[in-house]
């Protein structure tokens, strides 16, 4: 059996504000080992259950925050970038589930570091579905029909997940309080809930469905400032749409679909602010 881990770093124990998730800052060095840590719970507990092979995605900024000397020897570890498909990069339909460690809820909602991709997103739709990082990642690994079994995160974050996968099992290790302050638990408690909710999630395995996407999917992206919608709307077969900040885009699947968000919030990024 095999298991495929997204880790991304804003839903870890203990991380609550930009100085643990942005390399430049003092508390990034703490940020990586505590999600070293984390990850290594989980994939211990996935081995122990019988899976052979556990592959793992650096899901975080530049992709290459987990410290690769302190990994889980049996894991496999996938590492930096460019990713034709970031935080999903290595998944097809050879697994036999999926696991969302370290995430975070969607822009414009309330959760520690909450955003979606990059901060001049608003909001992000697949059809009339909204979505985050979560629901994006969840929809591709449908399309492998590989079910999402566990979502560690935030509150929020587990929230977001337990709406819109049916039956998935969630890990909360820390409560919002404010974007940037948390409840947290302790890197040794959050250790064990994670333990007892991945063996908890794999045991149910066979009661969660694969997120299955739309066929021939509109991905529509609002932005939060018309700059950044101009530079998205640059890439070809988008729309800018009439009196707003919204760039769509019709494409043929969910994995174009997922190149083209990945390609418009990079163009977005290039806006500059006086």
């Amino acid at each position: 059996m095999k298991m495929f881990i997204s880790v991304d770093m804003e839903g870890i124990t203990g991380l609550n504000d930009p100085t643990f998730v942005d390399s430049a800052q003092r508390n990034y060095r703490r940020g990586q080992e505590l999600m070293t840590q984390e990850v290594n719970h989980i994939i211990e507990t996935v081995f122990g259950l019988g899976y052979k092979e556990v592959v793992v995605n650096d899901s975080h900024s530049k992709m290459n925050n987990l410290l690769i000397e302190k990994l889980h020897p049996e894991a496999q570890l996938i590492i930096g970038d460019v990713k034709p498909y970031s935080m999903v990069q290595g998944l097809d339909n050879s697994f036999d589930g999926a696991i969302f460690a370290g995430y975070h809820a969607r822009a414009s909602m309330k959760g520690v570091l909450s955003h979606t991709m990059i901060f001049g997103v608003k909001n992000m739709y697949i059809n009339d579905v909204t979505i985050g990082e979560l629901g994006f990642n969840a929809f591709v690994a449908g399309y492998y029909n590989v079910p999402v079994l566990l979502v560690a995160g935030d509150d929020q974050a587990a929230l977001e997940a337990e709406a819109l996968i049916p039956g998935v099992t969630t890990a909360a290790v820390k409560s919002y309080v404010s974007r940037t302050s948390a409840l947290s638990l302790t890197p040794q408690k959050s250790g064990e809930l994670l333990r007892q909710r991945t063996s908890a999630a794999i045991h149910n395995q066979t009661q969660v469905k694969p997120l299955i996407p739309p066929q021939k999917p509109i991905l529509k992206i609002e932005f939060v400032n018309h700059g950044q919608a101009e530079w998205a709307s640059l890439m070809p077969g988008t729309i800018l749409e009439e009196g707003g900040t919204t760039v769509s885009y019709k494409a043929k699947d969910i994995l174009e679909a997922y190149k083209a968000m990945i390609v418009m919030t990079e163009l977005a990024m290039k806006t500059t602010f006086c």
